[in-house]
């Protein structure tokens, strides 16, 4: 006797970072604390680490970081938040059978949770964290809930240089210089890790550099017309250099006056995106001299990357046996 039950159907998570609920401090400092109580994202014995974030870290940083929120917040919520779920809505479309969703690592909807309501549901699940680039500060993070919640389910480790998505991040930079102009150099700005991680064997940095080749390449750049640097340094320590902010005052000084920047280790604009570089960055690059720092938008909910996406996770259940 056969079974003629209808195979559970398969479920693809997109796994973005995290944000806040809304762009006041409380609600700061609640995604703060559960985001930076990460051992994976901060590493630092929790005895130490714990008592500075509750009573030093989150008091000084919450209101200020609700202020940034504030100035990049949308209608429909955080940048983060919306990209992502639109990202979602493409994606739905283009792998019949599959039910597609959106999580986050931090805040919601929470992958811990939509991991414990799968449990039940017999379906395969993959889990696709949006960070081209395997870092164990962020995609390890992942795999640390898939292993507590849901052992069965599957991850994409990374895809920086998955050709969809090379093809599709030099599409927006080519579109961006159709509708802008080009500027003197093109600046591929990443976020940091402590270069400690690095030296203990993390692939980041050196998929950053390799997705960064490929991207230039499909432009057909020379070497001398692009470059790649590292954003967001938090705390103290050596981390990633060059430093964004340091790189664009040096090409300012240099008598670039026209920067291109764009962030291939984002799928989605953020805060780290919308106010980071695109309003302090550009102040420093002023600051120093020069005349227009160019920010290029993250692909977002754009149709090649939601045929990148696909793709890769189409793959990933292929292969799935």
């Amino acid at each position: 006797m056969t079974d003629d039950s209808p195979r559970p159907r398969d479920v693809l998570l997109l796994a973005n970072l995290g944000t806040p609920s809304a762009p006041t401090a409380p609600a700061v400092s609640r995604y703060l604390r559960e985001f930076l109580s990460d051992p994976r994202v901060v590493q630092l014995p929790r005895l130490f680490w714990l008592p500075l974030l509750r009573l030093v870290v989150l008091p000084l940083r919450s209101r200020r970081v609700a202020h940034k929120y504030a100035e990049i917040w949308m209608d429909e919520g955080s940048p983060l938040e919306v990209h992502t779920r639109r990202l979602a809505e493409a994606v739905r479309p283009l792998l019949p059978g599959v039910r597609v969703e959106h999580v986050m690592r931090y805040g919601e909807p929470a992958l811990a949770r939509r991991l414990r309501e799968l449990r039940a549901d017999g379906a395969r699940v993959l889990v696709l964290p949006l960070y081209p680039q395997y870092s164990t500060t962020t995609t390890a993070s992942v795999g640390d809930v898939l292993a507590r919640e849901l052992p069965g389910a599957r991850m994409v480790d990374d895809y920086h240089v998955d050709p969809g998505w090379v093809q599709a991040v030099a599409a927006s930079i080519r579109a961006h210089w159709a509708r802008h102009g080009r500027g003197e150099r093109l600046l591929f700005s990443f976020h940091g890790i402590p270069q400690r991680v690095v030296d203990q064997g993390d692939p980041y940095e050196r998929q950053c550099h390799a997705g960064a080749r490929a991207i230039a390449g499909a432009l057909g750049l020379a070497d001398d017309a692009w470059q790649a640097s590292f954003q967001s340094r938090f705390g103290g320590g050596k981390w990633l250099q060059p430093a964004t902010d340091a790189t664009v005052r040096a090409l300012a000084g240099e008598g670039v006056k026209r920067i291109d920047v764009a962030c291939p280790g984002f799928s989605a604009d953020c805060l780290e995106t919308l106010e980071e570089i695109a309003m302090q960055n550009d102040g420093f690059f002023r600051e120093a001299g020069g005349e227009t720092l160019s920010y290029i938008p993250c692909l977002n909910d754009d149709p090649a990357h939601a045929r990148a996406i696909a793709g890769i996770a189409a793959r990933e259940f292929s292969a799935w046996t």
